[in-house]
This record gives structure tokens, C-alpha cells and sequence, in this order.
């Protein structure tokens, strides 16, 4: 089969591989109709997430038809339209009973390696590092789906792959964002980054009850559609003083929640800024925390910071003081996507959201490592791509 794979810090190809197989009774064969290239797979990109490997297959974003199943599985057939998560879960530990989906103990087979960089492992992910199990991604013609019966679910008739495509990652994720800003009528809520993650925690901020919410970035496009799709008010932040403006925009208090949904690449024109670039590179610090410290020093008092961005490592000149101070409360983590699917499946149904209007871009899989640097550089007013293969 066809499969993007990944060489090396912007080295992707479109490689001939083995096709997948049935390993284990509970697994699935996975026909992947569609697929997405998603922000967190440019830290993979760009070379940031550890213990990679040459040809290791891409891709955490898909769906398609099964066309082969282990003989203990039940719930899921031959022929059935699903859309798989792309967190691993294998609904037994005390984790999945809790509904902590994305902390499961049993489905990262290296688990010793998350272990080792930090204290306690968490799900396998799919197309993620060998860190999250080395499990081969879904940008490519087919996919092996572990424990089946307990993470993919069925698409009615009558949905287009588009519209639920997202359920694999960003949408539950930008729901969980809003989620844990446990959003009360009146809240005023700010979000950092009008990436897809972004854009649609703006429509579900709104979905949950935000009375406001107010979108910064500083690319011109994405601040549009924040403003015009997704109904918020908007800040570029080139040339701003955020903080201030956000207290402005609040009335001195600032906003009750604050949603970082940039991650471990956040950019800035400041001093520290620029000393996060070059401690990154030096290896000295593995993440950026421009955002974080906006985030931090803009909330109200006793308000909420929530984290759907990605952060894989440590990060200096963090203002924990400040958090202290204010009497912060932090809630972040991978998505517990499987808590999430059925209720936004609903919404979907129910016509409350399309989460494809942020679709700016479709390619065959060919076109994915011209995809990749599209996507990175925000090139042709890119926002979200999506692949056939």
C-alpha cells in the first residue's frame, strides 16, 4: 500500500509499504477513505517529538470502511463506516472505566519510554513516536485499529466523511478544551490560536455557553473566519499588548477561562520569545511557552487555563509565581476521545455544527509532503487539509 512516511525533520515521503495485517483477535482492518494533516503532526514535522524512526508511517486523523476484523471482535463488522480515534484505549484498565480514555495503561507497548521521560505512561497514539507505541498512522491506504470494539464508531448513512471525519481528533479535542473551562452563563472566554483546534473550540466554547469569547493570532485569514464563522471578537496580537488589551475588553477583570491552543511552537516578537527560540535550539528547553505566559498573566483571578495545545518536554521562564498568585486552575491533557463521540456525533446529526467549514485544502495522498509544507508555512491561506488516499 501507499503510506506517508516520515525520514527525518521535513522529510516526508509517499512510500510503497507492507500492507497491515490482523495481529491480535480484537484488531480491525481499516480502508481509510479520509485523513487530515493535523497541528500536532508538525511537531513531528518540524522534529520536536523524541524517538522517531525512519519510515515510520504518519497520521493520526482518520476514517474509513473495515474490511477485515479479528475473530473476538464483536461490536464492529465487515463493511462499517467508522471513524477511529486516535487515541488508543482498551476499555478495561481502571482508567477506561473511569472514562480516562487517553490515559490507559495497556495500549502503549513502550510504555517504558514514556515512563522514563515522565513518571507514568498514557495511551498509544496512532502515528505518534515510538514514545506513544509506535503504532502506524492513518495517512495511507489501510490501517490496523487495535481494540476495535472499543474506540471506532459507526457513521450513519447519510453523513458525508467530512463532516465527521474530525471526530477522530480536533473536534473532541476542541470540545474538551471548552469542557474543562466548565463554562458558566456570562463567561467571557479567550482562545490562542485560530488554527482548526482553535476555530472550533470557539464554536463550542459558544455550544457549552460562553456568553463572549474572544480569538487571537496574527494571521490575517484565520482572524476572519474566527470572526465571521465562528461569531467571536477578535485581537491580532502583532503589535499588541495582550494583556492589556484583554483586560480592556473585560473590564479590567480579565477573561474567566483561557484556552492555549498553539502548544509547544507559539511564536512572539518579545525578549523571552526569542530566548525560548534559542534555548529549543540549543536543547536546553524543548517547548515554547510564549503563549502559556500570556495566557497566565491575562486570565481573571480563580479563573481556568485549559491546554489542548501540545507540549512534549520542559519549559523555562513559566510564571508559575503569577498562576500561584491568582489562584489558577490548570486542565490539560490528550483528549479522552472516546468520552466525547457519541454526544458530538448527535450534534453533527442535529445540524448544531459542521466541523468542515474549516476545510481549506483537499489532496490526493501523493500531494501530502507538499501538503506538509503548505500546512506549516500557512501558505495559501491555508487552514486544514485533507487527504484521499
Amino acid at each position: 500500500m501507499k503510506a506517508l512516511c516520515w525520514y527525518g525533520p521535513h522529510d516526508v515521503r509517499v512510500d510503497t509499504v507492507p500492507d497491515p495485517s490482523i495481529i491480535n483477535p480484537h484488531d480491525a482492518i481499516v480502508k481509510i477513505t479520509k485523513t487530515a494533516i493535523c497541528g500536532s503532526d508538525l511537531h513531528l514535522y518540524d522534529g520536536y517529538i523524541p524517538t522517531m524512526e525512519r519510515g515510520d508511517i504518519l497520521g493520526h486523523e482518520f476514517m474509513g470502511e473495515v474490511v477485515d476484523v479479528g475473530h473476538e471482535v464483536n461490536k464492529v463488522k465487515v463493511g462499517d463506516r467508522v471513524v477511529v480515534p486516535f487515541t488508543i484505549s482498551c476499555g478495561h484498565c481502571q482508567f477506561c472505566r473511569q472514562g480516562l480514555w487517553s490515559a490507559c495503561d495497556n495500549s502503549n507497548p513502550n510504555a517504558w519510554q514514556a515512563e522514563a521521560m515522565y513518571g507514568q505512561t498514557g495511551a498509544g497514539l496512532f502515528g505518534y513516536s515510538h514514545l506513544y507505541g509506535g503504532y502506524a498512522g492513518g495517512q495511507a491506504q489501510y490501517a490496523r485499529v487495535p481494540f476495535v470494539d472499543v474506540g471506532p464508531i459507526q457513521v450513519p448513512d447519510g453523513l458525508q466523511d467530512e463532516q465527521v471525519l474530525f471526530l477522530s481528533d480536533i473536534f473532541p479535542t476542541a470540545y474538551q478544551a471548552a469542557d474543562n473551562c466548565e463554562i458558566q452563563p456570562g463567561d467571557v472566554v479567550a482562545i490562542w490560536g485560530c488554527g482548526p483546534v482553535g476555530l472550533l473550540t470557539i464554536k463550542c466554547a459558544y455550544l457549552l455557553g460562553a456568553q463572549r469569547v474572544i480569538a487571537l493570532d496574527h494571521i490575517p485569514e484565520r482572524l476572519a473566519l474566527a470572526q465571521t464563522e465562528c461569531g467571536a471578537e477578535i485581537i491580532n496580537v502583532l503589535g499588541t499588548d495582550v494583556v492589556e488589551e484583554l483586560k480592556q475588553m473585560t473590564g479590567g477583570r480579565g477573561p474567566d477561562a483561557c484556552i492555549d491552543a498553539v502548544g509547544m511552537e507559539a511564536h512572539g516578537t518579545d525578549f523571552l520569545s526569542a530566548l525560548d527560540k534559542l534555548r529549543q535550539k540549543t536543547h536546553l528547553s524543548t517547548d515554547r511557552p510564549h503563549v502559556l505566559r500570556q495566557v497566565i498573566q491575562a486570565c481573571r483571578k480563580g479563573g481556568i487555563i485549559s491546554i489542548p495545545g501540545v507540549y512534549g518536554g520542559f519549559v523555562d521562564t513559566f510564571p508559575l509565581g503569577a498562576a500561584f498568585a491568582k489562584g489558577l486552575t490548570f486542565k490539560m491533557g490528550q483528549t479522552h476521545v472516546q468520552r466525547y463521540l457519541r454526544p458530538l456525533l448527535e450534534r453533527i446529526e442535529q445540524g448544531q455544527i459542521d466541523p468542515s467549514f474549516i476545510i481549506t485544502h483537499r489532496m490526493q495522498l501523493e500531494d501530502a509532503p507538499s501538503g506538509y509544507d503548505i500546512f506549516k508555512h500557512k501558505a495559501e491561506h491555508c487552514v486544514k487539509i485533507v487527504l484521499t488516499p
